[in-house]
């Protein structure tokens, strides 16, 4: 046992086993074989590293006998870099370049350079697909685009290695050492960085040289030194042994998740005949997120009624922007929506039962990805009733009796649900429910104002008043008259008149005599008839509902017959005014006579007692009084008046040019005064 522990310590390896003792091997190499050699000679084959077998130890020297090849084999213009990194290129040389001085064998630091038109990254592959690998074994690199692949710009830790290369390249180490390796080819982005390790231990243990991101499966490999050999392999994550399905020396870890992330090692039992048990070197495990953490987007108040739209913001990372995803979204933890490649949430009307908390979920196909986003709560709130109107058919509210109305109640603004309530003449006490409010037989106690209130059981409104109008058509009109019968005296003045039983005023009147119009208006003044008057007569009583509508009721006829007058029969006012006329004619004869007489007497006196010798008066020249007559005396006077009405009865009223009758001003009656001085023997009347 000592000499084993001793074997370990000259190892400077790490040992489990003979007794739990551990050690660590920072220089392995060949497992020694304890035989009939001796311990002495094992030890000294053991203290050769792996990496330096057939490498003679001496002065230091060319770098490029170092890399075990000649110059030109590492990708000729590089050949510096791949010298200050210890790398060894095997790749055909795009031709020979010129000498690299020593003091630039460490390239310059440059911009990474982006193609603008690129819109996928290039694509950096390894063979074999496993890092770390050990030194002095061979991996090829593999760039890929949409594009041409050549030429190809490679890079280490983020340094322009090669500006126009090809597109596979071949590298190894001859020591101990870690790189970041990047490409980009033409048409492309540049590549995710790759980081490949070097190892020279008896244990290593392998993960996939690529970047990892949630959902993918991880392969953990433990590998011996040039494949040596190993048993009893066990895989372990932060100090906690791995379980799961094992091959050997692999084991497959379930989809991985972020805390998967950390430091992976592995232990095994290396060698056949002597197996020791030996430690890997910790290897780091970096997870990167396949999408982020979703947000859930929307309004946290949106009206009722309004369309509702909730979206779920997810970034995809730019290592896998194609990841199929799919979106679920909840309400108060019951699926509402989904599972959908739509990242969004459409409610085409939002209602109150929509309120609540919302959350949403993104995960892979398979879902071996699953997130969930932080809740968001909604509310939604009712619109109040605002812009409540009324219609009526037909419009305007104008109807006639026995019509339908139809009355419809609607509002601009406010969410349901929505009742409506009818009221007339202002009443508190509802009519009807509902939307609308139909009188299939309108009455005309039916019209007058009507308004509807809409309510949505938080705010009510009132529509403006609208006032209905129920015309009552014309109908019974009759014509009446002074005489019961029909049939008129010749001379007898008559008047017709026309009334209806029923109708909304206006009503209107036309009178036809034959059928032909003779007049307008209620009353129809014939005056003294005659036999032109005779006829059948008509009255025609019209009205109107609004300017479309109209309405007419005709009379019964009446035929009126003018019979001649009766013999003897006179009319009164004639004989009134012939016997008056009469009486005045005598009276101004006896009155012109009793004049003349007087004068006679006088002329004759005067003529006696006239100078002869005087010339002659004109011929018609009345002579002059000698002296002013006496006023007369009581009773010395008479005063007659006499009136002498139109022919007719009276005065007939005017006519209008349609036939209307029109009153006309009355007429002071012809008065004529006759004045007698008695004791005068001057008479002199005055008209």
């Amino acid at each position: 046992m000592a000499a084993s522990a001793a074997l370990a310590l000259l190892l400077g390896g790490e040992r489990r086993g003979w007794g739990g003792l551990a050690l660590r091997a920072q220089a392995p190499g060949p497992l020694p074989v304890l035989g009939s050699g001796g311990l002495r000679q094992s030890a000294v084959a053991l203290r050769e590293r792996p990496g330096d077998r057939g490498v003679p130890r001496g002065p230091k020297r060319d770098a490029a006998a170092e890399l075990g090849g000649r110059g030109d084999g590492v990708w000729g213009q590089s050949r510096g870099t791949a010298q200050a990194l210890g790398l060894a290129g095997e790749s055909p040389p795009p031709g020979p370049g010129p000498a690299v001085p020593r003091h630039d064998r460490w390239p310059r630091q440059v911009r990474v350079a982006r193609d603008p038109a690129g819109a996928q990254p290039s694509q950096l592959t390894l063979d074999p697909p496993w890092t770390p690998v050990f030194v002095r074994e061979k991996v090829s690199l593999t760039c890929r685009g949409p594009g041409a692949s050549v030429p190809t710009r490679w890079y280490v830790d983020e340094q322009l290695w090669q500006p126009a290369g090809p597109d596979r390249v071949w590298v190894s180490g001859n020591k101990p050492s870690r790189s970041s390796y990047r490409c980009q080819s033409r048409g492309a982005e540049l590549s995710p960085p790759i980081t490949l390790s070097f190892s020279n231990d008896w244990l290593a243990l392998q993960v996939p040289a690529r970047a990892l991101l949630e959902g993918d499966r991880l392969p953990l490999r433990c590998r011996g030194w040039q494949d040596t050999q190993i048993t009893r392999v066990r895989f372990y994550h932060k100090q906690k042994v791995l379980g799961g399905p094992s091959q050997g020396n692999e084991l497959l870890l379930p989809p991985l998740q972020l805390s998967h992330a950390g430091h992976y090692r592995c232990e095994a039992d290396v060698g056949k005949v002597f197996p020791q048990r030996w430690v890997s070197a910790l290897v780091a495990v970096a997870v990167q997120e396949l999408f982020s953490v979703p947000h859930l987007e929307g309004p946290a108040e949106p009206p009722e009624g309004a369309p509702l739209t909730l979206g779920c913001l997810s970034r995809r990372s730019p290592l896998r922007p194609l990841a199929r995803l799919q979106h679920l979204f909840y309400q108060d933890g019951t699926v509402v929506g989904g599972p959908q490649e739509s990242p969004q949430l459409r409610l085409p009307a939002a209602e109150l039962s929509h309120s609540g908390n919302y959350s949403c979920e993104v995960r892979t196909e398979t879902a071996s990805v699953q997130k969930r986003s932080a809740p968001l709560t909604v509310t939604v709130r009712r619109v109040p009733v605002s812009g409540v109107s009324l219609t009526a058919k037909p419009p305007g509210g104008q109807v006639a009796e026995g019509d339908r109305l139809v009355l419809g109640c609607s509002v601009a603004a406010g969410t349901g649900p929505l009742a409506f309530s009818w009221h007339h003449q202002g009443s508190a006490a509802p009519l009807a429910t509902g939307p609308s409010y139909e009188l299939q037989d309108v009455r005309h106690r039916d019209g007058g104002s009507y308004h509807c209130t809409a309510t949505n059981g938080g705010t009510a409104a009132n529509s403006p008043p609208l006032w209905v109008t129920v015309l009552v058509p014309v109908a019974g009109a009759t014509i009446a008259m002074a005489r019961t019968e029909p049939s008129v005296p010749s001379g007898e003045s008559l008047n017709l008149s026309c009334s209806v039983q029923a109708g909304t005023a206006p009503v209107t009147f036309t009178w036809l005599r034959d059928g032909q119009e003779l007049g307008s208006g209620p009353v129809l003044a014939l005056g003294p008839v005659g036999p032109a008057h005779a006829g059948t007569y008509h009255c025609l009583a019209t009205n109107r509902l609004g300017g479309h509508r109209v309405f007419q009721a005709r009379s019964r006829a009446l035929a009126l017959s003018v019979t001649p007058p009766a013999r003897g029969w006179r009319q009164p006012g004639t004989a009134v005014a012939a016997g008056l006329s009469v009486s005045l004619l005598l009276l101004l004869a006896a009155a012109v006579g009793w004049h003349l007489r007087r004068r006679h007497c006088t002329a004759a006196g005067k003529s006696s007692g006239r100078d002869p010798a005087a010339p002659p008066e004109p011929e018609g020249r009345r002579p002059e009084p000698a002296a002013p007559p006496e006023a007369p005396g009581d009773g010395e006077v008479l005063y007659a008046q006499i009136v002498v009405p139109e022919r007719g009865g009276g005065t007939s009223p005017a006519r209008s040019p349609r036939g209307s009758p029109r009153s006309a001003p009355p007429r002071e009656p012809p008065v004529t005064y006759a004045v007698l001085r008695l004791p005068s023997e001057i008479y002199e009347n005055v008209p």
